[in-house]
């Protein structure tokens, strides 16, 4: 995470880093649905890059954008340079491993990997060579016999992921991969991808609408909404300076406070968003520090959730405030006994963070809730 108090113009600067991926004035629509509304965007050699958003918001189809499967209404789509724009998905030196992975069921996993190389009429000898180095990069030597119906979901997204890396493209384009996996196994693979795409050195460019996937994986990240992107940043600057209302609420769980209520707690600020670690819940008549916000209010709800326990406050101002507080010394007795209580919240002024109220806070002052 940043430290308190760092802009994100103090990021280190990635100097001498090309660029693989450039989307220019980017727009495509269908019919009368506008799905990619003017995209800039820029991703660069060897990183992971992750498009991250909800349903509709047109990080896949910018992602097929890329790929070839669709053609701009607008704009160009340039690979190392190259204006690809018009190149059909062939002619372009990229892969794709989609969430149903579309494995061959009557071939073996080795013949599975080397689908593409024969189709490029590489000598046998090659291929197969290279088809077994590619299942080593994923840890699934020794399974070349098998059918793809004799391997787990993990298992198999593997060879999804072997199968695209065999070709040795410029950039690997990933579908929401690990959306059909159950969380444990989708949280392991999460490490897997990250360590794969370190090793072999390639730019990976991830669609996911699960914020915790994208800063798990990321070197950076574009939100995308409503056909547009909202912010990009790496992780960290991402969750700690959100620059709308939106990504506040979509990238982990966010209080996004306005108007009248905002103005109250800060003497000034039209709009802020500050997250539920950062407030400490302390005894009503708690002295508070000239660098703190406060606010009183009651204890709605408390969930525990084992590791953290989730208050929901109302507050005495109008609005609700969630609050995070690792559980290092309660039970869950003692936390669910807090429900009802008169509470007074403090934080320090410099984790308030101003936003733009796009698609953010309606000015009610009630938490916005990130999609997983």
């Amino acid at each position: 995470m940043a430290l308190p108090g760092t802009r994100i113009d103090d990021a280190p600067k990635q100097a001498n880093v090309g660029v693989a991926v450039r989307l220019e004035g980017v727009r495509k629509h269908f019919g009368d649905v506008i799905a990619v509304d003017g995209i800039d965007l820029e991703v660069r050699e060897g990183e992971f890059f992750s498009m991250l958003g909800p349903s509709g918001s047109g990080k896949t189809t910018s992602l097929r954008l890329i790929a070839g499967f669709e053609a701009p209404t607008a704009g160009r789509v340039l690979l190392g340079g190259e204006d690809v724009t018009d190149l059909a998905p062939y002619e372009r030196d990229v892969n794709t491993v989609f969430q149903d992975y579309a494995l061959f069921p009557h071939m073996t996993v080795q013949a599975n990997v080397e689908y593409g190389l024969k189709v490029k009429k590489v000598p046998r000898e090659e291929r197969e060579a290279r088809a077994s180095e590619a299942l080593a990069m994923v840890q699934l030597s020794g399974f070349g016999d098998r059918k793809p119906s004799q391997l787990s979901g993990g298992q198999r997204q593997r060879v999804a992921l072997a199968r695209a890396l065999v070709n040795r493209p410029r950039v690997l384009l990933l579908d929401e991969p690990l959306g059909a996996l159950d969380l444990k196994l989708r949280q392991a693979m999460q490490i897997e991808l990250k360590e794969i795409q370190q090793q072999v050195g390639l730019t990976f460019i991830y669609v996911t609408h699960d914020q915790e996937e994208a800063l798990t994986m990321s070197d950076r990240l574009a939100v995308f909404n409503q056909g547009r992107v909202e912010q990009v940043g790496t992780p960290a600057e991402v969750y700690e300076r959100p620059a709308t209302g939106f990504v506040a609420g979509f990238v982990g769980t966010s209080n996004v406070l306005s108007g009248e209520v905002a103005r109250e707690i800060t003497g000034s600020v039209e709009a802020f968003t500050i997250r539920p670690e950062k407030i400490y819940l302390v005894a009503t008549d708690a002295p508070v520090r000239p660098d703190e916000c406060t606010a009183t209010g009651h204890v709605r709800e408390v969930v525990y959730i084992g590791a953290l326990t989730k208050y929901i406050v109302t507050l005495d101002v109008g609005g609700e405030l969630v609050i995070f507080q690792q559980n290092l010394t309660t039970s869950s007795m003692e936390a669910l006994q807090v429900k009802g209580r008169a509470v007074r919240l403090t934080w320090s002024r410099e984790n308030n963070r101003p936003v733009e109220q796009t698609g953010g806070s309606d000015g009610s002052g009630d938490p916005e809730e990130g999609e997983a």
